[in-house]
């Protein structure tokens, strides 16, 4: 379980319960949480602070020990075995930011900064615009599918309950057969055929964007 409280200007906590808080101590969850870290050491700056219960069965823990402490930060020089992740996922990403970066606007394109709430989790759309004045929209690109992907994509972005998410969808794709509903999104879409065009992306960004609450200014913005 994790609840993730925080804003993209300040950065974001998430606070992650382990396996023993609610099934016992077993390998298997544990092992699952473990990956978390290898994939932690490539976010720029971060700190890591875990609480651990130790197992009073093992023949090496002291009984006395109730609680464990682990302190981590970016400081430490740990390297990650995991690949280093692609700057885009896509040649429709890179070509967009490549156009983007051609225009003469106020606008500052950010790749990835910020999370949406969406219930049972998160998600993390392509890119962040954001506007000298603070206002700020974010920018979700769907070129390609999977039988299960759409559908997904869709329903989680329709109930995040955002305003300010644009959503550009390839012409090529085939949103009936993938059984796809769109009427949630309403205005927030733009349909594109062989390439994004940033312009139409900032026209949209004009009438979605609006001045961020003093909640989020505050970076109080919290998903469970």
């Amino acid at each position: 379980m994790v609840t993730v409280e925080g804003d993209a200007n300040y950065g974001f906590t998430l606070t992650m319960d382990g396996p023993t808080s609610l099934f016992g101590g077993t390998t298997r969850y544990g092992l699952s949480l473990a990956k978390f870290l290898p994939a932690l050491l490539h976010v720029t700056q971060w700190d890591l602070s875990a609480a651990l219960k130790p197992r009073k069965d093992l023949a090496w823990v002291d009984p006395k020990d109730d609680e464990w402490s682990f302190q981590l930060t970016s400081e430490d020089g740990y390297v990650s075995h995991y690949p280093p992740p692609k700057e885009y996922d896509s040649a429709l990403e890179s070509g967009f930011v490549d156009r983007f970066l051609k225009l003469d606007t106020p606008w500052l394109l950010e790749r990835e900064v910020d999370l949406v709430p969406v219930p049972g989790g998160v998600i993390i759309p392509d890119f962040r615009l954001l506007h000298p004045d603070e206002r700020s929209v974010l920018v979700e690109i769907v070129g390609y599918w999977r039988p299960e992907y759409l559908p997904k994509k869709f329903e989680r972005l329709g109930k995040s309950g955002r305003s300010d998410v644009i959503v550009a969808v390839s012409e090529r794709l085939n949103l009936d057969k993938a059984g796809v509903k769109l009427e949630a999104l309403g205005g927030q879409l733009i349909f594109f055929k062989g390439v994004l065009d940033p312009k139409r992306v900032l026209e949209l960004a004009e009438r979605l964007a609006q001045q961020p609450t003093e909640e989020k200014k505050r970076g109080r913005k919290r998903v469970t």
